[in-house]
Formats: structure tokens, sequence, C-alpha cells
């Protein structure tokens, strides 16, 4: 795993605290690894949080990051997990509604974030950041023509790319992009085509925007109005083949110290 944003110390300390609250007997009584899916925009928050919650807990995660479209036909084909983490709330109520959440068809878990999309540009770009949504719909139209790729997560699977279709759609730009659109399989990969250089602007998690790795290798990056797109409520459920333990991890993410480290990463409650 990555590291993420680095947790002051007296955030630590609060961190701790709610950690050392809700560990129970049960969630201790033996070495467990909890088995965690959670949608690439969270890539560095979690990590953050999963460091914290081990250090504490001594509970080790192992997090697969990547679409939530994906993640959920991977549930319903037979993936074990223990908690799930998704980008689009409307994938838990999917899994719900089968019976594949661990209360059954009446659990569609909890709601952790909302998520928000930025416009992101390579170094060096010939592109140059809006500052506004009317700038953006003046000034982006003319630009195009010096971008040759243009990246986006997939809209078929990937909840930040659907955010991305709408916002580009809102912009009059969606049709303009049809012959330079390079499709990353998640947030995460699409973010990777334009700091590479491989694509010369795209859309990203404000999350990605915000983490160091990330903003080292990119020219900068433009929050895109949230009345763009349909919000990104995120919903994370423990599954039917949860652990005991994996109830600790669930209920300390819904604590203000959690919450504190996702808002450092630019999630709004």
């Amino acid at each position: 795993m990555h590291n993420g944003l680095p947790v002051n110390r007296r955030q630590l300390i609060k961190t701790s605290a709610a950690l050392a609250s809700l560990v129970s007997a049960a969630s201790l009584a033996a070495p467990v690894k909890l088995r965690v899916a959670a949608a690439s925009d969270l890539k560095f928050a979690l990590t953050a949080l999963a460091k914290s919650f081990t250090s504490v807990t001594g509970i080790e995660i192992d997090v697969q990051f990547g679409s939530s479209g994906n993640f959920t036909q991977q549930i319903q084909q037979g993936l074990p997990l223990d908690l799930f983490l998704s980008a689009d709330e409307g994938y838990v109520v999917t899994l719900a509604k089968v019976g594949l959440t661990q209360g059954g068809v009446q659990d569609t878990g909890a709601l952790y974030a909302t998520g928000r999309i930025a416009w992101i540009l390579p170094k060096n770009s010939a592109v140059q950041l809006p500052k506004s949504e009317a700038e953006a719909r003046l000034t982006l139209t003319n630009q195009l023509k010096t971008v040759r790729k243009f990246a986006i997560a997939n809209p078929e699977h990937a909840p930040y790319g659907r955010a991305a279709k709408e916002a580009l759609q809102s912009l009059s730009l969606w049709e303009p992009l049809q012959t330079k659109l390079v499709l990353g399989d998640n947030i995460s990969q699409a973010t990777q085509f334009v700091t590479s250089g491989a694509a010369q602007a795209g859309i990203t998690a404000l999350s990605l925007a915000l983490a160091p790795e990330v903003a080292a290798q990119a020219g900068g990056y433009w929050l895109m109005p949230a009345n763009l797109h349909t919000p990104l409520k995120q919903r994370m459920v423990l599954l039917k083949s949860a652990q005991p333990a994996a109830k600790t991890l669930f209920d300390y993410l819904q604590t203000p110290a959690a919450k504190a480290v996702l808002a450092k990463f630019g999630f709004s409650a």
C-alpha cells in the first residue's frame, strides 16, 4: 500500500482514542486480516486510515483499489470480502437487493463521504486551467485543439467516469472530445494517464489531485463545480462474508477522527 498524507500528532491522538473505544474483545480474539475492496479515489485517504487502524488494533487490512462497478460484479460472482467502499451508493443498494450484505436486503451500510471531480493537467501542459465554470465553457473549447488525448475513467463501470461524462456534457465538451478520449479502468488509472504525460488533460477525483504523490507529478487542477454532475454519494457496507472484526473498521470509518482524514483529501461529509 502507498503512504498517504501524514496525520499530525493531535489527529493521531484522536484517531487512537477513537479506535480504542471501538475495539472489542471479539475483534482481537485472534489475528485476522480484513479483506477490503475500495473505490480508487480512496487510494491515499484509506491508506492513511488503514495505517492508523492497524497500528492501534493490530488488525491488518488487505485493500484492493479499483472500479466500484467491477467490484460489484466480482462480489456477485463470489469474491470473498469483509467490507466494500463504493464511490456510488447505487452499487451497495444493488448488493443489498440480492442479499449479499451482512444484514440482508435491508442492509445498505452507511454513507461515508461525497466525492468531487477535478480537471487535471500534466506538467508543462499547453492547456490553461480555467478559473470558473463560465471561463471553462468559453476557453476549454478553444484549447482542445492542443489536446491529443483526454483521460477519464470508464463511465460504464466507474462512478467518477460517469460524473466526468456528465460534467463534460454540461460544458458542451463531450461531443468535441469523442475522438480524443482515453478511458482508464478506474479513476486512478485515468489520473496516471495524465500525470505520465500520455494524455494532455483529463478529469480526476479531487482526493487524488490533493495527494502529494499526484500533485508532485501534475501541472495543477481545477475543482469542477458540483452542479455539473450528479452528486457522488459514496457508501460502504459489510458483506455477507464479513469477519466479526470488520465491524470495528466499519465503525471507525464513521468516527470524527476518520472523517477529518477524509476531509484532508477533499471528501465532504
